[in-house]
């Protein structure tokens, strides 16, 4: 039995995928009634060409089906959300230095390279945004035709069955004229639907209303607004400048240091300090600080404000946070020495200065002068040289309250005892402080984007959860002398709103009908 195939294939493609599937081409034309194949190879023929068409569908069917599974997506926003977590215990960036010195260096090194320091910014926290991305995209191309569907839907003129077993608590039997009903019917019904039609037909007149047609597509709206979310915090992640700025009373700045880079980035307007102020409780933790700045746009005054921690300023585009303070250069702390339980010395220093022991047993450096060391207030660093070597300590000023809080702490960091050097005791008298400022200065270009999308969504939960498409039917017909109202209604949810639709109309069309008495 030879198989009759009357096509005669002649592109290259076509030649190409049949040599694939190991059919030869012949490369005469066929006589009159085509290819003459034999029953077996017409067969082997078909049966390959099949199995490659099911195995490229498959394939593509089986991936498709994976981005598109609601389940993949529950499991990535579970794996972000592990990240958060992991995020919010973990240090990240600078704090991490702190981390450092209590973990082993091969495990410090181990989380760097994995970028668990920085999540936020790591590549495994954009590729899962990519994923859930792609996912909710294959998940609404793959969805969206069936609430088109829906909302282009014709539900009129309606199915009589849609009346069947209906409740007689939606019926009306009226005995006024059928027409003054079908008139006081059309009146209710467009004041309570938009969509609102009419038909007469031989079983009666039947009129049509529905609303809330656009709720199929709230879930796509909230789909599109998390996609603009990731994408506002994908720019500001990319293009997004953060930075420091250390500014003294008095002084102006136009340049920030940029955070995790050697460089600067100079400002499209200048920043004046005013005036810092500061609070400390009785045992010198800082209560409260506050800085008065002043923003300087070609050298004019364009804004001025007070700034706080956890209340930022914003200037053209650029947000400004209470970071830190600390002690200038310039600053002076008023040191006494006591010599076995007497004042020998009193004496006014600054950073990087030296003075003399009154015994001449060494010289003392001035290393550094803290405004707010550790939260425990004002503090200078000595380093005592003599000749068997260096003996290097901190002077806090008010180390009986760190003692009466931490008791032990000199004995277990011998650093912070005053006394480290025998015979004298350092004592801070008092501090002639001058302050800078330090300032946390951000630009996020990608901020009115997630704020469209915050709009966005709130506009797409609304849809999803307070609206719905409700469907109302009602029929009027004679029966004998009297005239017959029936009401049907269909909704994809929120069924107790359709329900309270319903009454609505039926109490309105029964004051009417009262009143058309």
């Amino acid at each position: 039995m030879t198989g009759n195939h009357g096509y005669e294939p002649q592109s290259k493609l076509w030649k190409r995928f049949a040599a694939s599937c190991g059919v030869l081409y012949p490369p005469l034309r066929p006589a009159k009634g085509g290819i003459q194949l034999t029953n077996s190879a017409a067969s082997q023929t078909t049966f390959k060409l099949l199995r490659f068409r099911n195995w490229s569908f498959n394939k593509k069917s089986r991936v498709w089906s994976f981005f598109s599974s609601v389940g993949l997506t529950i499991v990535l926003l579970a794996i972000i959300v592990l990240f958060s977590i992991i995020g919010t215990i973990v240090p990240q960036r600078d704090a991490a230095a702190q981390l450092a010195l209590q973990i082993t260096p091969g495990l410090f090194s181990f989380l760097q390279t994995m970028q668990i320091f920085d999540l936020y910014h790591s590549m495994w926290f954009f590729l899962l945004l990519g994923l859930l991305s792609l996912n909710l995209i294959i998940c609404s191309i793959n969805r969206f035709p069936q609430a088109w569907r829906h909302f282009r839907a014709k539900s009129f003129p309606a199915n009589p069955d849609i009346f069947q077993d209906i409740s007689e608590d939606t019926v009306i039997i009226a005995r006024q004229d059928d027409k003054v009903i079908a008139k006081i019917a059309g009146i209710t019904m467009k004041s309570r639907f938009r969509g609102y039609q009419c038909q007469k037909t031989t079983d009666g007149l039947y009129l049509y209303g529905d609303k809330g047609r656009v709720s199929y597509f709230g879930v796509y709206v909230v789909h599109l607004s998390i996609l603009i979310l990731i994408a506002g915090v994908i720019i500001g992640s990319l293009f997004g400048i953060e930075g420091y700025v250390n500014i003294g009373e008095g002084q102006t700045v136009n340049k920030i240091d940029l955070r995790g880079k050697d460089q600067t980035l100079l400002l499209p307007f200048s920043v004046r300090c005013d005036r810092f102020t500061i609070e400390f409780y009785e045992n010198g933790a800082p209560k409260t600080y506050r800085s008065d700045l002043t923003f300087l746009k070609n050298a004019q005054v364009a804004s001025q404000g007070q700034l706080l921690v956890n209340y930022p300023l914003s200037f053209e585009g650029f947000r400004f946070y209470q970071s830190s303070y600390g002690l200038t250069a310039e600053s002076k702390a008023s040191l006494s020495l006591f010599e076995n339980g007497k004042k020998s010395q009193d004496i006014l220093v600054g950073l990087g200065e030296t003075f003399v022991l009154p015994g001449k047993e060494g010289k003392v450096n001035v290393l550094r002068v803290e405004g707010n060391l550790m939260n425990m207030g004002p503090a200078v660093k000595l380093a005592v040289v003599t000749a068997p070597g260096e003996t290097v300590f901190w002077v806090f000023r008010h180390i009986d309250k760190i003692k009466e809080m931490n008791p032990g702490i000199v004995q277990q960091l011998p650093m912070f005892n005053p006394g480290l050097f025998r015979p004298y005791v350092f004592v801070i008298s008092g501090v002639q402080e001058k302050y800078y400022t330090g300032l946390q200065v951000n630009s996020d270009p990608g901020l009115p984007v997630v704020a469209a999308a915050a709009f966005l969504m709130f506009i797409g939960l609304m849809l999803v959860f307070f609206s719905s498409h409700r469907q109302v039917w009602l029929r009027v017909d004679v029966q004998g002398e009297n005239t017959r109202i029936s009401i049907a209604g269909r909704s994809n949810r929120n069924a107790v709103g359709l329900q309270r639709d319903i009454k609505d109309i039926l109490a309105r069309v029964k004051v009417r009908l009262e009143s058309s008495r």
